[in-house]
């Protein structure tokens, strides 16, 4: 089986893309390769039932056990993780292997969340089975060993033996997260601190939080207000209000794409669009939904939260509630009471209401459903419809939405669709050959926005040199990642006051913010195999490298690796030298310094010390008559190639 590095789905051998959402499946690995990753780690394990089966019968045992493990590995499936082990009564999950996303903290602690949900729905179902279960997660750096196909066969690292001692000291029917879980997902979920705890083979207490609830549902974020000025996006701006006013003065439907890697601002600029339409006098309707890339029912998710809002209804009313809020709805916006019935049923299945009227309607006649809702909505004044992260979109919902721009009329209605450059991977035609459709790219800020973003960050005028250069570079343009370092410079005490100014502290390294880290690793378990490893050669040679190197260190062909390479250029990550250093050699440098330091950080020791020592043959061999000239650079590589030689034995 071939797992999606996009959804997680598992596809038949000889599948070439996804058979759920048509993602290109990499190429195989052999048997035996390894990547450094950073994971998030479940334990769950079962309270007192190794006492309860001594002496009892195995199929007893197995009979308690059987249900129990069902359940686990669903839920372990839902949320994106991999099964990596049944011990026992014990199960161990792992999120971020074989491929990286962005919230894999957050999907395991909903995942353990939903664990406890499960175990208590089996005991109400089956009382005699009386489960309790305790479980630990935490986030570090493991060594994954993967399968042919992309699975993962098996996570080494201190870490798993982490989760399980967390496990061991969680309360019973609680959940314990260790600091790299709780840094990561404090936003999405209240936790309680408690006091750290001693466990067998860490030298240290380790601290811990006890998971109290969800401060949001899935798919839906803490409503926060943007700590960060808004700045470098004006013309972006301005082109949201033009589409707009012409939305108000033709009274016609427009789409404007919004394109950007992740952390540039998409929703940032979204949110002050917002502020800016609620400025004006007249009354607009805003109704938002967020595209989901996993769980349960999530093709229409987005459609269905919009409903939602317009409904007024919450995710903790009962389904009785929830028809009512509904029919309230539809009696406010459709007249006929026959209408009503009939947009009611077609409407049910987005809020999870069982349709009892018989065989659901088709898809055309759901879409003109929808339609004319919408329409209703917008009949009463403007209506902006913003769906965000439309690249994890189905088929399903890209169709309605083309259905829904093409065919209403006569409304002042503004869709704002937010995404990722995978979206015009996957359907190239999303956003053109239409007249009513614009789309906007967002672009890395320039260093002066970057710098006037990062000294109101810190809340200093004038920034050291020291401090500027280092936050320039690691973020790249990127406003997250600038907001991301800014942050853990200040959450750990990294920089000290320093006269009127602020300056590092002395002997500090300056980490990755996990948010960072996550992010740039899914963007590259992303990549296919071939293409990932490129990334990670060119991670080797440094942060400017050429493409002869790249020719030697991978045996590859060169007109295939410049195509490879113009690929990596257009998804941002890497880009073209205007001048080469090296002469008859394409000469490129990493979009983010962050990015080659990560994919860097992925290759095991042995690896490196192979490729560097292949760059450092490839740089003199190169220069010649003038290796002199060459020399640090060629040290370098040989000299990493020693120390990780004598690091592995």
């Amino acid at each position: 089986m071939a797992s999606c590095s996009r959804c997680g789905q598992d596809n038949p051998q000889g599948f070439r893309f996804c058979g759920a959402c048509g993602t290109p499946l990499a190429a195989a690995r052999r048997p035996g390769d390894e990547e450094r990753k950073v994971v998030t780690v479940l334990f769950c394990d079962l309270v007192g039932f190794t006492a309860r089966s001594d002496q009892a019968d195995p199929e007893d045992v197995g009979a308690i056990l059987r249900p129990y493990h069902v359940r686990l590995r669903q839920e372990i499936e839902r949320f994106g993780g991999t099964l990596d082990k049944f011990i026992g009564d014990a199960v161990m999950a792992v999120f971020g292997a074989p491929a990286a996303h962005e919230d894999d903290p957050e999907r395991a602690v909903r995942c353990a969340a939903r664990m406890l949900e499960a175990i208590a729905e089996l005991n109400a179902k089956q009382p005699a089975l009386a489960l309790s279960v305790r479980i630990g997660i935490t986030t570090g750096e493991a060594l994954v060993v993967l399968q042919p196909g992309g699975e993962t066969e098996g996570v080494v690292g201190d870490i798993v033996n982490t989760a399980s001692r967390l496990q061991g000291v969680a309360p019973v029917n609680g959940i314990l997260v260790g600091e790299g879980t709780w840094r990561a997902t404090r936003g999405p979920f209240e936790y309680e601190e408690l006091e750290p705890v001693r466990v067998k083979g860490k030298a240290q207490p380790l601290p811990v939080w006890r998971l109290v609830r969800a401060r949001s549902r899935l798919g839906v974020d803490v409503d926060q207000r943007p700590v960060a000025p808004f700045i470098g996006r004006d013309a972006e701006l301005d082109l949201l209000k033009r589409c707009y006013a012409r939305t108000l003065r033709e009274r016609s439907v427009q789409l404007v794409t919004l394109l950007g890697e992740p952390g540039l601002g998409k929703s940032r600029l979204i949110h002050e669009f917002a502020r800016q339409v609620d400025d004006h006098q007249d009354l607009v309707s805003w109704r938002q939904g967020r595209c989901l890339p996993y769980g349960d029912g999530i093709t229409f998710w987005a459609l269905g939260e919009i409903v939602k809002a317009q409904a007024g209804i919450l995710e903790s009313d009962p389904s009785t509630q929830v028809a009512a809020k509904l029919d309230s709805a539809l009696q406010a916006l459709v007249g006929r009471a026959s209408d009503r019935e009939w947009l009611r049923a077609r409407l049910a299945p987005l809020l999870g209401l069982s349709n009892a009227e018989g065989p659901g309607a088709d898809q055309a006649e759901l879409f003109a459903a929808w339609r004319r809702v919408i329409e209703a909505m917008a009949a009463s004044g403007p209506l902006v419809l913003v769906v965000e992260d439309l690249h994890w979109a189905d088929a399903a919902l890209l169709q309605f939405l083309k259905y829904l721009i093409d065919s209403s009329a006569a409304i002042a209605l503004l869709v704002i669709a937010a995404a990722r450059p995978e979206l015009v991977d996957r359907h190239p035609g999303w956003h053109l050959q239409r007249p009513n459709a614009s789309s906007i790219t967002l672009s890395p800020l320039t260093d002066t926005d970057t710098t006037a973003l990062i000294a109101a960050l810190l809340d200093q005028p004038v920034l050291p040199t020291e401090v500027q250069a280092l936050l320039l570079e690691r973020a790249g343009g990127n406003p997250l990642y600038a907001e991301e370092f800014a942050r853990l410079l200040t959450d750990r005490g990294l920089l000290v006051r320093h006269g009127h100014t602020v300056r590092l502290s002395l002997g500090q390294e300056v980490p990755f913010p996990e948010t960072v880290q996550a992010l740039i690793a899914a963007r590259l378990d992303l990549l296919p195999l071939e293409r990932k490893a490129l990334v990670q050669d060119a991670a080797v040679v440094g942060k400017v490298f050429w493409s002869g190197a790249l020719a030697t260190m991978g045996g590859r062909d060169e007109q295939a690796l410049q195509e490879e390479l113009e690929e990596l250029e257009r998804r941002e990550l890497i880009r073209t030298a205007k001048v080469s250093s090296v002469e008859g050699q394409t000469e490129y440098a990493f979009w983010h310094a962050v990015v080659r330091d990560v994919a860097y950080a992925q290759i095991p020791r042995t690896e490196r010390m192979r490729r560097h020592r292949t760059a450092a043959e490839w740089l003199e061999h190169l220069a010649g008559e003038r290796l002199a000239d060459r020399s640090e650079i060629i040290a370098h590589h040989y000299s990493q190639a020693v120390a990780l030689a004598r690091a592995t034995g």
